[in-house]
């Protein structure tokens, strides 16, 4: 068992849960969803996907029934990875979209019909509970039907998101009738009914996701698009499968990193904390200058090889194995200056928005479970009959001929979000994952560094300040990160904006740690001051 030291030093009003039984997430009703289940005899699959169905009523902002999904679970024996991003349809080509908006286009549009991917959220509460869960999969859905149906109290956090996203998204197809039903974005405290997605999730449920993509609600979204100008069919949809995959890893301080291959953005976490085990970190203070710089370059230099080689694996030129080879992060660590910030273009590895959630149970299943709908409320379309919005994940391919994450029929595009896992001498550790966009592997390594390195608890490196590198030299600081920390990182020439808007720029996360044998010693949870969440067992 890690000995962390529990003395938090940043402002919180979080305590860590101690319980056998856990589910942590970022609304407390998903998180009662999750806990509801394990109290009727379902596992930490079945309170998984529970949770998960009900976050896409409670914070629709992030993620929907029409988005993507990624999960990493030990079933009490071994590893497994779940890929549930969907495909591009098959008329998607790069002429597709320069006939439909010009030769001068880079990638598909940001909004819109032409933005939406087969959507995958849905197949992976199928798969997982096809697979692991233990409930009749109607059972999991039932909590989900019910808050849809009762309504919900708008969160200051969520309103927030849902207020800025209205003047973009307001003439969207189906958005207004869905989600403006008061002809604006709700105030905090609104009642928020949702009986349309009441009415997919119950579709859902009794079909096991077969409504979805080959019944009633797959012939609505191929109607919808085609009403729309879209090239979703019923056909792109009833082609998909989620695809079960082999977590690629790293070893990081006597642990092992776990993460969901390429298409998604994990290796970057990987390749980052690959190049900070060239630094004995831990003798830098905490906080401190020279920490925070090391760990900004490092996920420089990651970021540099994530976005010129990561696509669907088919595409790659290189391989995971080739980014992650030691002797090659090596080199890539010794590019870094202590003593000043710097701009890195991609190494040649070749030899010659996002909702998050969390569970585990006292038989030592451990669940780590993602889902998104890509930017604020996604392409914002909303198919009215059944209240499904459409994510905007094929906003993420490029047009450019030749690129690795070009555009083609059936290709799954470059993907941000990432669940994360942690192992000890092949035994399960932490579920654990960090949410916004090129936020999260960020967050796994800033979180996993004060955990491995300084031995601070979950709960204190979840609440600790985080800095964001967007690009060259520029980051955001989160305001309560120490003004002298921000000060050091100016003189060694990063771009320091501090940012007040923490759930925007930083991310929120949710961590389990496996505190020896589950159904004795449990676990211990932590979740996010960032937005409104809630670790809850038993």
């Amino acid at each position: 068992m890690k000995h962390f030291d529990h003395a938090n030093p940043y402002t919180s009003t979080r305590i860590p849960v101690f319980a056998r039984n856990v589910v942590s997430t970022s609304h407390p009703l998903a998180a009662q969803a999750g806990l509801r289940i394990l109290h009727q005899g379902g596992n930490a699959v079945d309170a998984a996907v529970a949770a998960a169905a009900a976050m896409t009523l409670v914070e629709p902002v992030s993620n929907g029934l029409g988005g993507d999904a990624f999960c990493i679970l030990w079933d009490g024996r071994q590893l497994h990875g779940l890929n549930s991003s969907g495909p591009a349809p098959a008329a998607w080509t790069p002429d597709y979209f320069r006939r439909k908006y010009g030769n001068d286009a880079q990638h598909p549009p940001l909004r819109g019909i032409d933005a939406v991917t087969v959507p995958g959220a849905v197949g992976a509460w199928a798969a997982l509970s096809e697979r692991f869960g233990r409930l009749p999969f109607a059972d999991l859905m039932a909590p989900a039907v019910e808050i849809a149906e009762r309504g919900y109290l708008v969160p200051p956090v969520v309103r927030q998101k849902w207020a800025a996203a209205t003047p973009l998204l307001k003439d969207a197809p189906g958005f207004a009738g869905t989600f403006l039903p008061w002809g604006r974005a709700p105030e905090v405290g609104e009642l928020f009914r949702f009986p349309a997605a009441a009415r997919a999730l119950r579709a859902i449920g009794e079909t096991r996701g077969e409504a979805f993509y080959r019944g009633e609600i797959a012939a609505a979204i191929a109607k919808f698009a085609a009403a729309n100008g879209g090239s979703l069919t019923a056909a792109d949809l009833a082609a998909w499968q989620p695809e079960w995959v082999t977590p690629v890893s790293k070893s990081y301080r006597g642990y092992t990193l776990h993460e969901i291959p390429p298409n998604g953005q994990g290796i970057a976490a990987l390749i980052a904390l690959g190049i900070l085990s060239h630094f004995d970190v831990a003798a830098l203070p905490v906080d401190s200058v020279a920490s925070q710089h090391l760990q900004i370059e490092a996920m420089k230099l990651a970021f540099a090889d994530v976005y010129r080689y990561v696509a669907e694996p088919s595409s790659m030129e290189v391989t995971p194995e080739q980014m992650l080879d030691d002797s090659y992060l090596a080199s890539r660590a010794r590019l870094i200056d202590v003593k000043r910030a710097q701009e890195f273009k991609p190494g040649n590895p070749v030899k010659g928005g996002t909702i998050y959630l969390t569970a585990a149970d006292e038989s030592g299943m451990m669940v780590s479970f993602i889902q998104s709908n890509y930017m604020g409320f996604g392409s914002g379309c909303v198919e009215p009959g059944f209240g499904i919005s459409l994510h905007n994940r094929g906003h993420a391919f490029s047009l450019a001929e030749g690129h690795s994450n070009q555009v083609a029929p059936g290709k799954r595009p470059f993907h941000t979000i990432i669940p994360g896992f942690l192992t000890k001498d092949g035994q399960p550790v932490m579920s654990f994952g960090v949410m916004g966009a090129n936020m999260q592997p960020q967050g796994h390594m800033q979180t996993l560094v004060r955990m491995l390195d300084y031995h601070q608890a979950p709960q204190a490196a979840c609440d600790a300040p985080r800095w964001r590198f967007n690009a060259g030299r520029a980051i955001n600081a989160e305001a309560a990160m120490d003004p002298r920390t921000v000060q050091g990182l100016v003189d060694l020439g990063h771009e320091v904006e501090v940012i007040q808007d923490s759930y925007q720029d930083f991310g929120a996360g949710q961590f389990i740690w496996r505190m020896g044998d589950p159904a004795v010693e449990g676990y211990q949870a932590a979740s996010d001051p960032r937005r409104d969440g809630l670790a809850a067992g038993f």
